[in-house]
């Protein structure tokens, strides 16, 4: 396939990586333009390009940005071609600026990305984080393989999502429609918590809607009381915090 992908963070990077190894046609961009990105990201065949060259010609956008950047994004996508399935990998957590108030009263943040984009949207590769997803791709079949939840409203799109996760190395559960899909968002029980597939079907049956956004906090406030940048909090201590938390 052809696959663009805008964000060149750990997520995206690690993205081109693996899609280009299974084969795709992948070129990647982020906002300061391809010199910037690291020849390490393109090793695999990978190709950097301006932004909106990523969205031309191509059967799969991916979206690996912060959340507020997207809206950013909603002019790109007029270039998209109208079949092009757009897969996002963002997460929403609580803000003090206000400015996403719709999902702080309890909008579905990827119904929200929908109407930002003015597309559907599948939501992928949001709950690993980027330590696991980076370092603990395996073979297919492996019995301890990782597992990451795919939402979207199209059928065809979701098959489509979950044989790419496949292709990076991990297990793709379907996890329904894009109103359920805070069941992968954090606070939820499979939210970075490195799940088996067997184990990612469970967690997404048992996350409550009511108590993820307390124990998302919660979380938060444990990172704080270590005295650890939340933002830089990765690999397997924020594993770890999740599965006793969530």
């Amino acid at each position: 396939m052809n696959i663009g992908i805008i964000g060149a963070g750990t997520i995206g990077s690690t993205l081109t990586r693996r899609l280009a190894a299974a084969g795709h046609d992948v070129v990647v961009a982020n906002s300061r333009g391809p010199h910037t990105i690291p020849a390490d990201v393109l090793e695999t065949g990978g190709r950097a390009v301006h932004a909106a060259d990523a969205v031309r010609d191509v059967d799969v956008l991916i979206t690996s940005v912060p959340l507020l950047r997207l809206p950013d994004l909603a002019p790109l996508l007029a270039g998209l071609p109208a079949d092009a399935v757009v897969v996002d990998t963002s997460n929403y957590y609580p803000l003090r600026d206000g400015r996403i108030d719709a999902i702080d009263a309890g909008q579905v943040e990827s119904l929200w990305v929908c109407e930002q984009l003015g597309r559907p949207v599948i939501k992928a590769w949001n709950a690993i984080t980027s330590g696991s997803f980076a370092a603990r791709a395996t073979p297919a079949g492996d019995p301890a393989r990782i597992a990451i939840p795919v939402a979207g409203d199209s059928e065809d799109a979701r098959v489509l999502a979950i044989g790419m996760v496949e292709d990076t190395g991990f297990d793709g559960v379907d996890a329904g429609t894009l109103a359920a899909s805070w069941r992968q968002q954090p606070g939820a029980p499979c939210y970075c918590t490195d799940l088996t597939s067997e184990q990612m079907t469970g967690a997404l049956a048992a996350a409550d809607r009511d108590r993820s956004p307390r124990r998302r906090d919660l979380a938060m406030a444990v990172i704080a009381e270590l005295g650890v940048d939340a933002s830089r909090v990765e690999g397997d201590l924020l594993v770890r915090i999740n599965r006793l938390l969530y």
